[in-house]
């Protein structure tokens, strides 16, 4: 049982993006807050330089090391999933890019039946979180958050060159695609201040540590949620991995899982909460038969394009040796620096059909090329590479507890290119990526050699290769439906409340509905920053814009 010191007002689970604000939101006004994250503190330098990404996404240490289920759509091939296990979560091993997403997402989950969640009623909360540092319309970016989100400082002229030849496609250019706006192309804003990364625990859990009335406890992994009757009131976990560590922490208010979306339906799952199938094969007591945990899975599956050039020197020849040593120095300096900057430079967004409304594809552009079949390993040539997924994938999967062993991971499945909606549009994106690494301006610069090889020409050849050599963009979602009583699928209510169970919510990706046109990271603060109001019984005006 849990001790009076071991009571606190409320438990939060995950100290990610989620963990990180609502730790701070809840703890502000004095109630005591105890968060629980199953990673180390977030001490390893790699965490707060830029680039250090490369490494942290194949770290042991501060990420789950979790892997997909092969599939058949995509040539049996199993995928890499490493969300952050690490104070501040996936924000303190992501590619450091600020995207909110596009208006028709949120009014699309009003549109579901979620009341409080169009784009007007959201606004706020995404003002809320930021410090944007450069230009914008302050009607819509927020000058006084804790997140500083800056503007590249580091301009290649390959960068140029290709915002350039998109502009000849008539894809103009976006000064801020974060402005409600996202068509064309330009540079990605990035959670980077004075050469350093603002994760969500250093720009809000930091903060609120020093406050006397919050506790975070890391090496601290949940093992289930504790009820009384239909009521939480606490949670499980072990320390340091260790079985045998079984400690229980009560909360007199709520119970708040902020563990993501592959971590937050598995942990439901082993609390008795989810399909009754998965619950009966686990021998598992059914608390409550939810279809919903687990299902919905969605994440963005995307292809990596790459050109060799010349006739300029790219990230390739400055990420090792002397040149590597100059770019540190500029950075201990804090000049404009390779170590400072973000894996992707340039963002296009764009629609793959003339009949769509709002874009549907996400380009990412590097002035570098890389290894065939890896993430973030540079070539050896000089080269530039440009990424495409498609921002609202139909393909939808699950995460599956399959042992009672908190630290057995779950079956991950996120079916991946198993619409055939999804093949037309990645194929549509691979037609247009062509386009756009081979426009006029670009011409003096191509070598020749590139991938997809030319040689590859029909949509058949072209999605066998798709199939063969695209990958996940990390963004899992959907695994926490929130939706209205109609919705068989919904796990949590417009209030993130967990449906049939009291003081016990979800406030973190996996409630997303739909996805959203873009990177997870800026819409999971939004959730976190709404869930605090809603916990606190308050709420920000909506912002018709």
């Amino acid at each position: 049982m849990a001790s009076n010191a071991d009571t606190f007002d409320y438990v939060v689970v995950g100290g990610g993006t989620a963990g990180s604000i609502l730790t701070n939101r809840l703890s502000a006004g004095g109630a005591r807050v105890c968060l629980l994250e199953a990673g180390p503190v977030d001490r390893h330098p790699f965490i707060h330089i830029p680039a250090g990404y490369i490494k942290n996404i194949y770290s042991r240490k501060l990420t789950w090391n979790f892997m997909s289920k092969p599939t058949p759509h995509t040539s049996n091939r199993s995928f890499m999933l490493p969300q952050g296990r690490v104070l501040g979560g996936s924000s303190s091993i992501n590619g450091l890019n600020h995207v909110r997403g596009q208006r028709s997402d949120y009014d699309g989950w009003a549109e579901l039946g979620n009341k409080g969640w169009s784009y007007p009623e959201v606004l706020p909360y995404f003002k809320r979180s930021e410090r944007r540092i450069g230009p914008g319309d302050d009607k819509v970016r927020g000058r006084d958050g804790e997140l500083p989100i800056t503007d590249l400082d580091l301009i290649h002229p390959i960068c140029e060159t290709f915002i350039e030849g998109a502009e000849t496609l008539g894809i103009p250019r976006n000064p801020d695609y974060n402005s409600g706006n996202q068509a064309g192309s330009g540079y990605f804003q990035r959670t980077v201040h004075k050469g350093y990364r603002y994760s969500a625990a250093k720009a809000f859990l930091r903060p609120a540590q020093r406050r006397q009335n919050v506790e975070v406890r890391t090496s601290a992994q949940a093992a289930s949620i504790i009820f009384d009757g239909q009521r939480a009131v606490g949670v499980r976990y072990v320390r340091d991995n260790r079985i045998g560590s079984m400690t229980e922490i009560r909360a007199r208010r709520e119970v708040i899982l902020c563990a993501g979306a592959l971590n937050t339906p598995k942990l439901l799952q082993l609390s008795g909460i989810g399909p009754v199938d998965i619950l009966n094969d686990l021998g598992l007591n059914v608390r409550a038969n939810v279809p919903g945990v687990g299902s919905n899975l969605r994440d963005h599956y995307g292809v990596r394009m790459v050109a060799q050039l010349k006739g300029v020197r790219t990230f390739n020849s400055i990420a090792s040796g002397l040149p590597l040593g100059l770019e540190i120095a500029k950075w201990l300096l804090g000049k404009p620096s390779l170590l400072s900057v973000s894996p992707s430079l340039v963002h296009l967004f764009w629609k793959s059909s003339p009949a769509l409304d709002v874009p549907d594809l996400e380009f990412v552009m590097t002035p570098a090329s890389f290894r065939e079949g890896t993430v973030g390993l540079l070539d050896t040539v000089p080269g530039m590479t440009v990424g495409v997924w498609q921002t609202r994938p139909e393909s939808k999967g699950y995460v599956k507890a399959i042992s009672t062993d908190i630290f057995e991971p779950p079956t991950i499945n996120p079916n991946y290119l198993s619409d055939t909606y999804d093949q037309d549009v990645l194929l549509r994106s691979i037609h247009l990526g062509r386009k756009l690494m081979s426009t006029t301006p670009l011409q003096p610069y191509l070598e020749g050699n590139t991938n997809p090889q030319k040689a590859l020409q029909t949509d058949g050849e072209l999605l066998d290769w798709a199939r063969r050599e695209g990958t996940t963009a990390y963004h899992m979602t959907g695994t926490a439906r929130m939706g209205p009583e109609s919705d068989p699928q919904a796990v949590v209510n417009n209030q993130l409340q967990v449906r049939g169970f009291d003081r016990l919510r979800v406030a973190d990706a996996s409630i997303m509905p739909c996805m959203p046109s873009g990177n997870t990271n800026a819409p999971t603060m939004m959730i976190a920053e709404k869930a605090a109001d809603m916990i606190l019984g308050r709420t920000l005006d909506a912002i018709d814009y």
